[in-house]
């Protein structure tokens, strides 16, 4: 778990002589620095320890592995402050991961970019989020033996929700852009290898996707037109091989 430090406080408290070996009212939040006694009390002086306060909640999805990231938002009078990521607090919650590269995409209105993966030994794990507007952020797995193969998570991220979404290796990641215009962020635990690229049809029906942008709108590259149908794609992914 993370924590946030606060201050050293030096503290005094005088209060009457305990009778017993041990002192009940020190608590764990405490460190005892000195006892000073006279002959009808005691006085204490302690410090505060670092308070440790937990910045980001992880909420499980119905696929094993995924996971959707909320920030602890810290506001006041001059706006706000968050962590973005923290590997401490990502390790003891989802798992470690070593993220080596940072993307970022702008689009528009109608975009959708997908449904994309990259082939083992070059499987790559990421992190998104949307610092400017909102994206439906969408995850397929496509692991053999999983029992949910072919499912998806649908998340909307966005510059107001400050959601992440976390999809590890063997899944299918794409977006849709449903703001006048979308900045889009992701860590990567794998380099981009252009001869690993791999992918399935943003379009497919069968997948059951409402992606909340109109098909006569949308708005793909020529390569992710070619994608094939989940039914005609042959997976390089096992269960059991996220990480």
């Amino acid at each position: 778990m993370s924590c946030l430090l606060i201050p050293l406080v030096i503290g005094y408290r005088r209060v009457p002589l305990p009778p017993a070996k041990t002192i009940p009212f020190i608590e764990k939040s405490f460190k005892l620095l000195h006892i000073v006694t006279d002959s009808a009390n005691i006085i204490i002086i302690f410090v505060f320890d670092a308070i440790r306060i937990e910045k980001m909640d992880v909420i499980k999805t119905e696929l094993e592995g995924v996971y959707v990231i909320e920030p602890k938002i810290f506001r006041d009078g001059r706006g706000y402050f968050f962590e973005s990521f923290s590997q401490r607090e990502f390790d003891e919650k989802i798992g470690h991961v070593e993220f080596v590269q940072d993307n970022e995409s702008l689009s528009s209105y109608g975009v959708m970019r997908g449904l994309h993966f990259q082939r083992p030994p070059y499987a790559q794990s990421k992190l998104v989020r949307c610092v400017k507007g909102t994206v439906l952020d969408v995850a397929v797995d496509i692991r053999e033996g999983s029992p949910t193969y072919g499912k998806h998570i649908a998340v909307e991220l966005s510059e107001e929700n400050h959601r992440q979404l976390f999809i590890p290796h063997g899944f299918a990641h794409g977006f849709a852009v449903l703001s006048e215009k979308a900045l889009f962020q992701y860590k990567c635990d794998n380099f981009y290898h252009p001869e690993a690229d791999g992918g399935i049809s943003i379009l497919d029906s069968s997948l059951g996707i409402d992606w909340k942008v109109p098909q006569e709108v949308a708005i793909l590259s020529e390569k992710d037109t070619r994608h094939p149908l989940l039914k005609d794609f042959v997976t390089p992914f096992r269960k059991g091989t996220e990480f």
